[in-house]
């Protein structure tokens, strides 16, 4: 299993183009709404998840920022999807990128634009830590120049544990991170084996992230206090079977899921276009499947490839009597949660 040490530095911005006279925040905005568990007993939060936009959240915990697929366009501006697609953003971020408050490490779940957008990767601090897929490691890395200087390639069911370094933490808290399974295609299509060998829509992961700590007395002995199942860009293929079999003991805490429905080239072709992320049914297909405490649907409505909005999958719960199980999050809302000492 591979070690990411990570030094929680409170002035470091996550971009190296900050513009002159700029400051880095101490926090992310006030958000608009603080939401919490509709069932459990609340009080005493230690943890939350940020909602930015499409498939961009903010995790914090014991200090430390953890940011999901980073794509801060605005609305009007594009980004390319493959040979021919490209996609048109029709929503604002919560918050801009370079008002962001230092950020400590990055989840890519894949290398594509409209989760990693171009001017994302123009400006974000080359030694910042990130997580990625094999895939997305050769390109962020394998550049004559200006490559990215502290990335970790993770294949589905590959760890890492990151050690959080500050005063409060003093090395005992980690967070456990592992690759998913996940397809941007469906399996063992003609589609599948395309693709394959033209690599059009680039390889996926989705993140089981454990945020927990080790015993003082045994630095081998980890345990989990709050456990977040991010499924990344995929379809409810046969691989995602493996979760909860590889979890069958083990409490799914949240659930970000994935969801819009992406069909390209575009909506507009019917069923000429192929569709590449789940939809609404196939988000409450997966709830049933992976059996979380708690899912908060995200990627829904951001860009003009989405054929499947949120309505529909609020509908979907509604049908399935899951109201209690989803937590909706705005864009600039905020999730908090409590992690279990461990």
């Amino acid at each position: 299993m591979q070690h990411i040490s990570i030094n929680i530095e409170n002035d470091l911005p996550a971009t190296r183009d900050l513009p002159a006279g700029a400051t880095v925040p101490d926090e992310l905005p006030a958000p608009k709404e603080v939401r919490l568990h509709p069932t459990q007993p609340n009080g005493g939060e230690n943890a939350s998840i940020y909602f930015v936009g499409t498939a961009t959240t903010i995790i914090e915990w014991m200090g430390m920022r953890i940011m999901t697929d980073p794509n801060f366009l605005h609305a009007g501006d594009h980004v390319h999807l493959g040979p021919g697609v490209s996609a048109t953003r029709q929503t604002n971020p919560a918050v801009d990128l370079h008002h962001l408050p230092r950020i400590d490490l990055v989840l890519l779940s894949h290398y594509h634009g409209d989760h990693f957008d171009q001017k994302v990767e123009v400006s974000l601090r080359r030694d910042l830590p990130i997580i990625t897929t094999p895939h997305a490691h050769k390109q962020l890395t394998d550049k004559s120049a200006d490559s990215f200087t502290n990335v970790t390639a993770l294949d589905h069911f590959e760890s890492t544990v990151v050690k959080i370094n500050s005063n409060e933490s003093q090395g005992r808290h980690q967070i456990r991170v592992t690759g998913m399974p996940g397809k941007h295609v469906p399996s063992h299509s003609i589609v599948d084996s395309l693709n394959s060998l033209v690599q059009a829509i680039p390889p996926t992961n989705g993140w089981m992230v454990e945020l927990g700590g080790v015993d003082p007395n045994d630095a081998e002995k980890f345990t989990c206090g709050y456990r977040i199942y991010i499924t990344g860009d995929t379809l409810l293929v046969d691989e995602l079977k493996r979760i909860p079999e590889l979890y069958r003991n083990e409490r799914i805490d949240l659930m970000l899921a994935h969801l819009g429905g992406t069909t390209v080239p575009s909506p507009s072709l019917g069923p000429l276009a192929l569709m590449v992320t789940m939809d609404a049914k196939q988000g409450v297909q997966l709830i049933r499947l992976i059996q979380p405490d708690l899912t908060i649907p995200i990627h829904y409505d951001d860009y003009d490839v989405f054929a499947s909005p949120l309505k529909d999958f609020k509908a979907e719960i509604e049908m399935a009597g899951l109201q209690d199980k989803v937590v909706y999050l705005d864009r600039g809302d905020k999730f908090g949660f409590t992690v279990r000492e461990a």
